[in-house]
């Protein structure tokens, strides 16, 4: 087991740097303290996942690739939560909703610490984000830590506390691969998730949960991730393919995701898994030209969005400690 770490940057008064963990079997997870970013996980010195050209290009436009995405990852209809007779309103930054934690956790450098004994090699990375910042309330700390296995699991937890009450929904918003060059049509799908949300025009859930049985979003069984990005489904013409919420029936992996040579299994404590699969790339932007329409997925394992504005679900009592724990095992 082995860790390092390369500085190639300044921002905001602190260093940008690039923390490399290898283990045994010379598998090699490459983390940014920008953003708390997943930006690599080299297998046989393939990329498993969606990345960028260079570390420094990660600073230069927001793109959610890998980073932790908060304090609150998805959108908030209206930018509204209501608790008791009060109405906190958050920043409109997406049509008429909030999106994304505002300038969010993603786009801030954190202080980070790397470690290693013969079991594993690790990174802890932590960011104070103080009361007020986006408009959320509460001063929030915020630990987030990678840690690589002789197994070739790498395993993501986040840990926050909060002095006031405040609302807190992250996520790690990697893109997966699995080393495929163009996009992930061909790639094979199976989830543990017998229920998904429908959402309006908006990507907000609207009428519950419906069952997957008989729709483009069963993947009880494996199939192509194709077979639904072409499926004559309203839901998936609507958002351009899959951006919604699948409820995991609590059975382990949440989901499997597989390539002709390479698998990623999904373990998680959250209660669902929202999958996106980068309908919006269009070989736009300055950093992301090289992305094409389906070029990576995601399974951010979080609390689903809210249909309305009760966000109780992901309150935080002051002092409460928020727990999330993930798991990528690749093969």
């Amino acid at each position: 087991m082995k860790t390092s770490f390369n500085k190639y940057g300044r921002k905001d008064g602190k260093d940008l740097c690039e923390i490399s963990l290898k283990n045994d079997n010379g598998m090699v997870v490459k983390v940014l303290n920008y953003g708390a970013t997943l930006e690599k996980v080299l297998l046989n010195d393939k990329n498993m996942i969606l990345s960028l050209n260079s570390p420094a290009d990660y600073s230069q436009e927001r793109n959610y690739l890998g980073g932790t995405v908060g304090r609150i990852a998805g959108r908030v209809r209206k930018g509204q939560w209501r608790h008791g007779l009060e109405i906190h309103q958050l920043p409109i930054n997406e049509g008429e909703n909030h999106i994304h934690g505002g300038i969010g956790t993603d786009t801030e450098v954190w202080d980070f610490e790397p470690s290693c004994d013969e079991n594993s090699a690790r990174v802890d990375l932590t960011l104070f984000d103080p009361d007020g910042h986006n408009d959320y309330p509460g001063n929030l700390k915020i630990h987030v830590k990678y840690e690589l296995d002789n197994d070739d699991t790498l395993h993501y937890s986040i840990n926050a506390v909060s002095d006031q009450l405040t609302i807190f929904n992250p996520v790690n918003h990697v893109y997966f691969t699995l080393g495929e060059k163009d996009n992930i049509k061909d790639l094979k799908l199976k989830m543990n998730a017998d229920y998904y949300l429908p959402v309006d025009h908006s990507g907000m859930p609207d009428r519950g949960m419906e069952e997957v049985a008989g729709t483009a979003f069963d993947f009880r069984k494996t199939k192509r991730v194709g077979d639904a990005l072409e499926a004559d489904d309203p839901q998936i013409k609507d958002r351009g393919g899959m951006d919604h919420p699948f409820i995991l029936n609590g059975n382990q992996p949440g989901a499997v995701l597989s390539s002709a040579d390479h698998k990623v299994i999904v373990n998680t404590d959250a209660p669902s898994l929202i999958i996106y699969t980068g309908n919006g790339f269009d070989h736009t932007g300055k950093y992301t030209a090289d992305f094409g329409q389906y070029a990576g997925i995601t399974f951010e394992a979080q609390i689903p969005p809210a249909e309305g504005y009760d966000l109780g679900r992901i309150t935080l009592l002051p002092g409460e400690e928020f727990k999330r724990n993930v798991s990528w095992k690749f093969e």
